[in-house]
């Protein structure tokens, strides 16, 4: 039985490693549009010593499938800095260090769940639905009644258990990368699956023939296979599935990709001073700010700048002002320095300076987003062998991406008959 898998970003990756762990002889065809591997991940690291992501920037140690992919691919992880822990909002004209669950009271959802809509999706946490974007803020609200209340409860129980990581507002677990940036982790796989990737190859549609998805790619080829996965962004989805299943394209091409631009900026550390020496911050809507919020990377990771400097990488754009990612660099690079300057204190001309565009950006779970994946597995079942992944559907972080490839190479693997499973 031969199987396609559309992108090569970490889910397709993933997805193939998966597959290739349980079955190493299937015969496994990896396309990308792109001449590299790993989609939203993509490390940079500038003559000038700073190592910059072009997307994201860890992962999160509290989930055991992306450990140990790490682990079978021979990979070393990196975990951040203690500082990391410190993470800010910042609101009502100043920089506040969460867990504060004390002083968020009925202003819960301005000072907490709405600078993580834009920190996590680039969203607008007034159109996103809660029960998709963070299941388990939705589980503790239904359970108690309120966030805080469940918060607080969640609190006393973990420290009559005696534990000390009790929970709070933000996110469980450590930030988790690599030496040399996220980019070791898709390189290595990519490495693995060697010529079974066809890069620069964008497939443009699928046919359904009855027993076999013929792909047809821009240079004119056209291959069948008995299993396929689609692990492309939504919007590319809807393209290639458009002749053969209008409804499912329809489907998936509703779900919205806003704009988003990275800018990173180095200081020498002596300009940045104290200010937050943590994480980074997130800016609530009603605060009326340009930027989303800031990560400190060298602070996160202290070899993401040369000795004596600091990487800040704040994030402009999103659902709420897609408009502004779209700038030119001269007046985006003025409208960061200037938010930092307001929010920070940060005057000094940086001494460095990239920006990483992204004109579709992070998938939008909007209110409904449950229905349309219920939509999507409906009409999934008309299609034996066809399979889809991404962090369009049920999760946007990589932990989510990996976990979910994982379930699909399951899938894939029951699909295929029993006499090649081993």
């Amino acid at each position: 039985m031969k199987i396609a898998i559309v992108g090569a970003g970490i889910s397709g990756l993933a997805t193939a490693q998966a597959i290739l762990t349980r079955v190493p002889l299937a015969d496994l065809t990896v396309y990308e549009a792109a001449p590299r591997p790993g989609g939203k991940v993509m490390t940079e690291i500038t003559d000038s010593g700073y190592l910059c992501e072009w997307g994201v920037n860890g992962f999160l140690d509290k989930s055991p499938r992306t450990l140990e992919l790490c682990s079978e691919l021979g990979l070393q992880v990196l975990p951040a800095d203690v500082s990391a822990k410190r993470r800010f909002v910042f609101s009502d004209g100043e920089l506040h260090k969460l867990p504060e669950t004390r002083h968020l009271g009925r202003e819960a959802f301005e000072k907490l769940i709405d600078p993580m809509a834009s920190g996590v999706f680039a969203g607008d946490a007034r159109t996103m639905s809660l029960k998709s974007c963070f299941p388990r803020i939705h589980e503790v609200e239904n359970e108690y009644g309120s966030l805080i209340r469940g918060l607080v409860s969640l609190q006393k129980k973990a420290r009559k258990a005696g534990r000390k990581d009790t929970p709070g507002p933000g996110p469980g677990g450590i930030l988790t990368s690599f030496e040399d940036g996220m980019s070791e982790l898709t390189d290595t796989i990519a490495a693995r699956l060697g010529e079974r990737i066809r890069y620069a190859t964008p497939v443009q549609s699928i046919e359904f023939t009855g027993d076999a998805y013929l792909v047809q790619t821009a240079d004119g080829g056209e291959d069948p296979f008995q299993a396929l996965v689609l692990a492309s962004p939504a919007y590319a989805q809807e393209a290639m599935l458009r002749r053969m299943a209008p409804e499912l394209s329809g489907l998936v091409g509703g779900i919205s990709y806003p704009s988003l631009a990275v800018v990173c900026l180095g200081y020498d550390r002596n300009d940045v001073g104290g200010v937050m020496d943590g994480f980074g911050f997130l800016v609530p809507s009603r605060e009326k700010r340009k930027i989303l919020g800031t990560v400190a990377d060298s602070f996160v990771f202290p070899n993401r700048a040369p000795e004596g400097r600091v990487l800040l990488r704040s994030m402009v754009g999103g659902a709420r002002a897609s408009e502004l990612a779209e700038l030119s660099d001269e007046p985006l690079l003025d409208l960061v320095r200037s938010n930092l300057a307001e929010i920070m204190g940060v005057t000094a001309e940086p001494e460095f300076a990239s920006i990483y565009r992204h004109a579709k950006a992070i998938p939008q779970y909007l209110v409904g987003h449950s229905d349309r994946l219920q939509a999507i597995d409906d009409e999934l079942r008309k299609f034996p062998g066809l399979f889809m992944t991404g962090n369009a559907f049920r999760g946007v972080s990589l932990n989510d991406c990996v976990l979910n490839a994982g379930a699909t190479a399951e899938s894939v693997i029951g699909f295929m008959p029993r006499s090649m499973r081993g």
